[in-house]
């Protein structure tokens, strides 16, 4: 099998700022030190969920060397390194490789769509330029591309092409990736409402931001899952099937702010055009934790 280091719950945490609007690299650090110490299996920052479209070169540079520094080798590290050009790109995942990233992730971002033979060789280009692993990231909600099942398997003919992520939201393109691609790929789930169906179609772990909220959850599903207890799945999977909902729908940048302020640790603020989440969408997040973490009856 090619080299693929992450499995289980990859945590993705969220890049807060100060009330400027400048990046709080402090406080970034406890909230990566927070999701290791909550036995998340992998730390991914700039992702989505870190607002990676929103930062600067050096921002991203110091969210990078901040989490390979926190982390300190502890669990590994899957860097976003994705950029509109294929050789800012090539900086970011050679800056990553460098500063010690176990992995990195990569989105085609682009104005214009792309054709599959523009982001072949935007992957091959950077695959090129580094030797550790590469993520292929599928999200056609926010990138505005749908890489499909035949193009991922061509990007997989690229040696350090390992892994894919793939967060369609549809569950048949998991199983088909499963049956085309076979057990040598490592597929991760991306779309949270679909983390049960997605690991019972063979995804080798789960890429989220729940773990910044409701880590023990996370957690507990994915060892249900590594036991074969699809009783103990399903009932730790729809315990926190609304909430998983809740963050993808209001936006997780927003969703986990409020979530972390609810639960009594500062979340930070939020960069311009994003905004907070409103007190209605506020008040019903409220509930979904306090729902949550309310005491469980005792089963005799």
């Amino acid at each position: 099998m090619k080299h693929t280091p992450l499995k289980g719950v990859i945590a993705y945490p969220i890049t807060p700022f100060d009330t400027d609007e400048r990046v709080n690299i402090k406080l970034f650090k406890t909230l990566v030190e927070r999701l290791v110490q909550n036995g998340s299996h992998a730390i991914a920052p700039l992702g989505s969920t870190g607002v990676l479209p929103y930062l600067s070169d050096q921002e991203k540079e110091a969210i990078t060397e901040a989490t390979i520094v926190q982390v300190a080798g502890r669990v590994p590290t899957l860097v976003g390194v994705s950029n509109l050009t294929t050789e800012n790109t090539i900086y970011h995942a050679q800056f990553a490789e460098k500063a010690g990233a176990s992995a990195v992730m990569i989105i085609p971002m682009s104005y214009w769509k792309l054709t599959d033979d523009e982001i072949f060789d935007h992957y091959d280009r950077v695959a090129s330029k580094i030797s550790i692993p590469i993520m292929a990231y599928n999200n056609p909600a926010t990138s505005g591309i749908d890489m499909t099942p035949a193009l991922l398997q061509r990007l997989l003919k690229i040696p350090n092409v390992t892994m894919i992520k793939e967060s369609t939201g549809d569950i048949q393109r998991m199983h088909f990736l499963r049956k085309t691609l076979g057990e040598e790929v490592a597929f991760y789930n991306g779309s949270n409402p679909l983390a049960l169906a997605a690991f019972a179609a063979g995804a080798q772990g789960w890429c989220t931001a729940a773990p910044n909220l409701i880590p023990e959850l996370n957690m507990a599903l994915y060892e249900a899952v590594q036991a074969n207890d699809l009783v103990r799945a399903q009932q730790v999977f729809y315990q926190q099937f609304d909430l998983l909902k809740f963050i993808v729908n209001k936006g997780l940048p927003r969703a986990i702010k409020a979530g972390l302020n609810i639960l009594g640790q500062h979340g930070g603020e939020l960069r311009a055009p994003l905004q907070q989440l409103n007190q209605q969408d506020t008040l019903e997040l409220e509930k979904l934790l306090r729902d949550i973490y309310k005491p469980q009856p005792t089963v005799v």
